[in-house]
């Protein structure tokens, strides 16, 4: 049988109809897809003043016109982001909240793919330019999540299951793919950084008091025998660099697959508040599952017809449309990205273990900008102390004031909740700026420039504002190390925390009755690490 080598590229990405199908996978994806991206949008509406604008603490206006003056014309292609044409307070709130309704749309199936694409535009655009505030994994999985469903989502205004627009093989393997790399790269990172505590099995003895923002649930499996954290490191690995592979294997081991990573996301879930992140990677294992499985789970209501004969597996769910132009362009212009990011993507998993690999680089760099094709690798090194940044202001230099927080660990009887996938990146970065220094990260003496000129766009991220009359004399950002309390503590206390000050973490600083800011006096707080 001689073999059609010029059907492959309609056999990838072509309309894939054969039995069992993915529609309804796809349906519930994209739904929940949807709502990942409005708590996306969600919480940006409320920072994204006090994080990017004129007034805020890396303002975004600032940011271009120096990558203007770097670049020049070449600018669009580094920082693709519309606020080039505007990046005031109303331009700023605008595309967040032309984010929401394309992403309620997109909830709600509304003409899906445009939805998807100004979700994706208005991402970027706060990406680009959010500086220290978007260097987190989570947005480019979720960016490049966005971008591979576009080739994934059914065409039309309201395409309901989309039965006369099926996905493409390619375009669904590639969103499996995404989850793999999530996976297998952060296996990989734990074994290639180096960290002792993943080689003796340590490594989750302290996770969950040192991780950016506990929840309550935390501090009970904080206090959970070694044997039990032991074993979780020991699945963790097991899970990443073994059990993953199982996605490639026949349906059966992927809907086992289905039933082990989604409870081991919610557990993450439930200790943690790594925004979106978990719920974008457990949302992925939807795509594991099948119409045969779903129809068996599904509400009647969330159903679609399935064929109950599968004994021909080429046989067309329905009558395939006549070719044309059009559907021929789409599927050309679907081949060249989805190779694209395949080629950049494995290129960048080969670089993993094989730094000095000879394949072309300039695939993969031309896509960094947009972030649509990501390396990740979670918690390759864990951090052995949690320290806390707090921001103090005086009005004679003898009384400090602190800046309440609005999510992040302060006061030692607050319990730590859970609030995810709501993101506050403020709180977030203060937790990566505490295992650094302040010249490392220069956004936490820009805050204290801010507040000693009482922004209210900065004094928004806050939990309240400790001089509502006029913004204090001095500020200072003190630094301490923060722990767990014990089950004594928490019972005859009730206390979630204990605590000890370090020093300055950023230089004090105090406003001059000419304006000037006038720096005090300098850290002496010795550097952390991870």
């Amino acid at each position: 049988m001689e073999f059609n080598f010029r059907a492959i590229p309609r056999f990838l990405f072509g309309p894939d109809s054969t039995p069992p199908g993915y529609l309804a996978a796809r349906w519930l994806f994209l739904r929940a897809l949807g709502l990942i991206f409005f708590s996306a949008f969600y919480s940006l509406v409320f920072q994204i003043r006090g994080l990017i604008g004129p007034q805020g603490i890396l303002p975004a206006r600032e940011y271009l016109v120096e990558v203007a003056r770097v670049l020049g014309m070449q600018r669009f292609w580094f920082a693709p982001t519309v606020f080039w044409w505007s990046s005031s307070d109303r331009a700023l709130v605008a595309v967040c909240l032309a984010g929401m309704i394309a992403s309620v749309l997109l909830i709600l199936n509304i003409w899906p793919r445009g939805a998807l694409v100004i979700c994706l535009v208005a991402f970027l655009s706060f990406i680009a330019t959010a500086q220290d505030f978007a260097s987190y994994q989570s947005d480019g999985m979720l960016l490049e999540a966005g971008f591979l469903s576009l080739f994934f989502t059914p065409t039309g205004w309201r395409p309901r299951w989309g039965n006369s627009d099926y996905p493409s093989r390619a375009s669904r393997f590639l969103l499996i793919w995404l989850m793999f790399r999530i996976y297998f790269e952060s296996g990989i990172a734990k074994i290639l950084g180096g960290d002792p505590e993943w080689r003796d099995f340590s490594a989750m003895d302290l996770y969950y008091q040192n991780g950016p923002l506990p929840t309550w649930i935390a501090w009970y499996a904080h206090h959970l025998p070694h044997a039990f954290h032991e074993a979780t490191a020991i699945l963790t690995l097991a899970l990443e660099l073994v059990f993953i592979f199982t996605m490639f294997l026949p349906r059966r081991s992927r809907i086992f697959l289905f039933f082990i990573i989604t409870p081991w996301q919610i557990g993450i879930i439930l200790t943690s508040n790594y925004a979106f992140l978990n719920y974008l990677v457990m949302v992925l294992g939807i795509l594991l599952l099948d119409d045969k499985f779903l129809a068996w789970v599904l509400p009647r209501n969330l159903q679609r017809p399935v064929p109950t004969d599968f004994s021909d597996p080429a046989m067309p769910l329905v009558p395939v449309a006549p070719r044309d132009w059009l559907r021929d362009f789409r599927m050309w212009v679907q081949a060249f990205f989805l190779c694209w990011i395949f080629y950049s993507t494995s290129a960048l998993l080969i670089f993993m273990v094989a730094p000095q690999a000879p394949l072309p680089r300039s695939p993969v760099s031309a896509l960094e900008p947009f972030r649509i094709a990501n390396e990740f690798g979670l918690f390759a090194v864990m951090t052995r102390d949690r320290y806390e940044i707090e921001f103090q202001g005086s009005l004679d230099g003898q009384t400090w004031i602190a800046y309440p927080f609005q999510y992040k660990p302060q006061d030692v009887h607050a319990p730590p909740r859970i609030y995810a996938p709501y993101q506050p990146r403020f709180d977030w970065n203060l937790w990566f700026a505490s295992l650094g220094n302040w010249r490392q990260y220069p956004f936490v003496f820009h805050v204290e420039q801010r507040l000693l000129a009482g922004e209210p766009d900065v004094l928004a991220l806050f939990g309240g504002n400790p001089f509502p009359g006029h913004p204090p004399e001095q500020i200072r950002a003190v630094l301490w190390r923060y722990r767990f309390s014990d089950w004594t503590d928490r019972r005859e206390q009730g206390v979630w925390w204990r605590r000890d000050q370090i020093g300055l973490y950023a230089p004090a600083v105090q406003r001059n009755p000419d304006g000037k800011v006038e720096i005090l006096e300098w850290p002496d707080a010795p550097e952390t690490n991870p």
